[in-house]
């Protein structure tokens, strides 16, 4: 008579996918998207909450702020703690933290809009680079030429144009980032071309617009979103720059950089009126330097 062996326990991971019970282990389940988890990491955490704090100041101005951000008060270089101004007043007697709040808003507002901008004309450019070989020469002298002039050449030449205001602010720091984020899809476009996946859906039938567009972007756009993070940064100091050299946003409108700017000559008698903004400055870039680096990790992998 034969004998049945004995049957070693299998464990749950070992089963496919539709045996496998509820109560799997961890390492059966399926594993977490890749932006969910580098935004979990203790590094972007902190960075998130430093970038919330600033953007969440920012929204509510209107509420923080006790004073319009033009609002002459009678007290000029008020020290800090004075009642009704916490970060004092600056040499024409205006509230310090109101134009701080406010500066934070005009500062988000122009970035806002600038990045973005910026982003969709290189990945345009991009898209037309993979169109064409004589379209990809063309693309990559744009973006040499647009590299060719220094950030503050350019800001000059913009503004000389058309003259100081939030218009040139937001052309020029989109003019200096398409060849950031141009160069970057048309490298990620590259690389992907020359994948199985794509000779495979090619040999199926599929379109090269289909293949661009279902198959190739998708890939090719996580590096995308670090650069997104990276270019927040960068606009940041474009526009404090820009402000600070005063050929940014029009005064008596504050920004960040103009607060910045209007308190060097009082650094000795005041140096409390150049504290709130370089503080805000410094908590945003930070905040956004260590998101960016986060989800730069996380891509990686």
């Amino acid at each position: 008579m034969t004998s049945t062996p004995d049957l070693a326990p299998v464990s749950p991971g070992a089963l496919p996918a539709p045996l496998r019970k509820p109560g799997a282990p961890k390492a059966a389940r399926r594993p977490r998207h890749p932006y969910r988890a580098a935004l979990s990491t203790a590094r972007a955490r902190t960075g998130l909450v430093l970038v919330g704090v600033v953007v969440l100041a920012g929204l509510l101005a209107p509420v923080l702020a006790g004073h319009g951000p033009t609002d002459q008060c009678g007290q000029s270089l008020a020290a800090l703690g004075t009642p009704g101004h916490p970060l004092g007043t600056d040499d024409l007697g205006r509230d310090l933290l109101s134009r701080v709040l406010y500066g934070i808003r005009a500062d988000l507002g122009i970035i806002a809009v600038a990045v973005p901008l910026g982003a969709a004309l290189g990945c345009l450019f991009a898209l037309a680079a993979a169109a064409h070989p004589v379209a990809d020469t063309l693309v990559q002298r744009v973006f040499d030429l647009i590299l060719a002039f220094p950030g503050l050449i350019l800001a000059l030449a913009v503004t000389a144009i058309l003259g100081p205001g939030r218009l040139p602010v937001v052309l020029v720091i989109a003019l200096a980032e398409i060849p950031a984020f141009g160069r970057l899809l048309r490298g990620g476009i590259l690389v992907q071309r020359e994948r199985e996946y794509v000779t495979a859906a090619r040999v199926g039938g599929s379109s090269s617009p289909r293949v661009l567009v279902r198959h190739i972007l998708p890939n090719a756009a996580d590096p995308l979103i670090v650069q997104i993070a990276v270019s927040l940064t960068v606009a940041v100091f474009i526009e404090g720059a820009m402000s600070f050299l005063g050929v940014g946003v029009r005064p008596p409108e504050p920004t960040l950089g103009s607060v910045l700017s209007q308190s060097m000559p009082y650094l000795d008698q005041a140096p409390h009126f150049a504290a709130g903004p370089l503080i805000t400055v410094t908590a945003l870039v930070l905040g956004l330097s260590l998101i960016a680096e986060a989800l730069n990790r996380e891509i990686r992998r």
